[in-house]
């Protein structure tokens, strides 16, 4: 299996409280110390990733920060993950790492460079988390735009955004175009750069890309939807899926969809990685790992609850009749274009009826917006692990920390030996990039049934103008402002 932690450059994690407990140092994420340390123990014990999550927005109520947001800090306040990579990179020598980027507040140029230049200094070691943003009411406002884009409309320029990137990491420069030749005073071959030209309905860019070719070229895509329009994003453009289901049969179907509209792209269904997020709570015996979980869900309240869902989904549960369902708030303003995941888990269908505000608060209590639970000794750890990924077909574990990272410790000195013996895991960590970690292919280039793949410079001079299937390009200049929203 492959293991990741998810991670935010905040107090805490998943939305729920906790960085007041002893055992927790959430309050140190302004201290580079602090990440050093995580990402030096989870590359010794073999994890593939660190997964930094990001977002501009923030919870409110009633269009202002939402006081509980700000005094218990929940998703709130937040510094920028990208900054933090480099040096991280620096200090471990195999881990990879993940950085959400949202698509449309930067133009895909700024994105292509950034992420470049992060697989140049990590020597091949860096993903993009691609999402269409979160709480993008708040964004919105936030960067000065009319109005939100609808979800479904935000996805349709990410798959814009997206094929104007891949332009310019696999077309500008062909694989031999980089020389460096002192004697010959020759850097590049200019016959082997070409002009790469992109026009779509909302994004358009012709010209070099300056960025010489990094290790992996593209960085790993990862994406984290799995909403009906979020599964088709991924099928066409991503390497691994952080899928957000909290039941087997649901991450199981969910899995299977997305495998299927792969395949229908042409592309090896199992090529792409599914991962899934994971609470642990684990200590040397059964009780204490029960009383450590207790102490977790005691720091836990409705307000913290309404707090997150409100800066995941735009639904202020707490302004809502408890005994009513969501449906008396979806269809009005920002209700329902964001978090659908996180609201359609909760309306019902196949039979079952539709939760109420207060069987959603209590639901959400103390999980937020973390996946799977699992609670025990090192053994019932493993134990519901495996039976996870066994009944699904998933792929790997993303680490949701409670308190960390003493517990990401726990686990890596309590589980981690008993998955190598039963050989979960290798005995001696795997190298390489991120792509060859993950893929197993012993390559560190996108697959050649990616659709990025056809865009790689060839011999003989400059790639056509790509354009995008998804839209007719505009007559006048393209709308290049988006408002991002969750894809989730």
């Amino acid at each position: 299996m492959h293991l990741g932690v998810f991670e935010v450059l905040g107090p805490q994690v998943g939305g729920t409280l906790s960085w007041p407990h002893p055992r927790s140092a959430g309050a140190n994420f302004t201290s580079l110390d602090h990440w050093v340390h995580l990402a030096q123990v989870i590359d010794r014990a073999g994890f593939t990733f660190l997964f930094l999550a990001d977002t501009f927005g923030y919870p409110t109520a009633d269009g202002e920060l939402a006081e509980t947001a700000a005094a218990r800090g929940i998703n709130f306040p937040t510094l920028d993950p990208a900054v933090v990579v480099t040096a991280l990179a620096r200090e471990t020598e195999r881990l990879g790492f993940v950085v959400t980027s949202p698509t449309g507040l930067d133009h895909p140029v700024q994105t292509a460079r950034r992420f470049a230049t992060l697989d140049h200094f990590t020597e091949g070691r860096i993903g993009w988390n691609i999402v269409t943003g979160s709480a993008q009411d708040v964004v919105a406002e936030l960067f000065g735009h009319d109005e939100m884009v609808l979800h479904d409309e935000r996805y349709a320029m990410a798959d814009e955004y997206v094929d104007t990137a891949l332009n310019l990491w696999e077309g500008s420069w062909e694989d031999d175009a980089l020389v460096v030749d002192r004697a010959a005073g020759l850097y590049a071959d200019p016959a082997k750069i070409h002009r790469v030209s992109f026009e779509g309905r909302w994004f358009r860019s012709s010209g070099y890309f300056a960025s010489p070719p990094s290790p992996q070229r593209t960085p790993v895509l990862f994406q984290a939807g799995t909403s009906e329009r979020g599964r088709a994003f991924a099928a066409r453009n991503a390497e691994a899926v952080f899928v957000q289901a909290t039941t087997m049969d649901a991450t199981a179907q969910a899995i299977a969809d997305i495998r299927a509209e792969v395949a229908a792209h042409g592309r090896d269904p199992q090529s792409v990685t599914t991962i899934i997020g994971v609470t642990v709570v684990v200590a040397p015996t059964h009780a204490e790992a029960v009383a450590r979980r207790r102490e977790f869900e005691a720091l836990q309240s409705d307000e913290i609850v309404a707090a997150l869902y409100s800066h995941n989904t735009g639904i202020d549960l707490l302004s809502l009749d408890p005994d009513g369902t969501l449906e008396q708030v979806l269809g009005r303003g920002a209700a329902g274009q964001t978090g659908q995941t996180n609201i359609t888990r909760f309306t019902g269908g196949d039979g079952e009826p539709a939760k109420t505000v207060r069987e959603v608060l209590d639901a959400l209590r103390g999980r937020g917006t973390r996946g799977f639970a699992i609670t025990g000794d090192p053994v019932e750890v493993a134990d519901g692990l495996e039976r996870i990924l066994d009944a699904t077909d998933l792929d790997g574990f993303m680490l949701e920390p409670v308190f960390a990272p003493r517990d990401v410790e726990d686990f890596v000195d309590l589980v981690v030996p008993v998955l190598r013996e039963r050989s979960r895991l290798p005995q001696v960590p795997t190298t390489g990039t991120l792509r060859e970690q993950l893929s197993g292919r012993g390559s560190a280039h996108l697959a050649t049934d990616h659709p990025g793949a056809s865009r790689r410079a060839r011999p003989g001079g400059a790639e056509p103008a790509r354009t995008t299937a998804s839209a007719p390009a505009p007559a006048g200049p393209p709308r290049q402002r988006t408002t991002p929203g969750s894809d989730r």
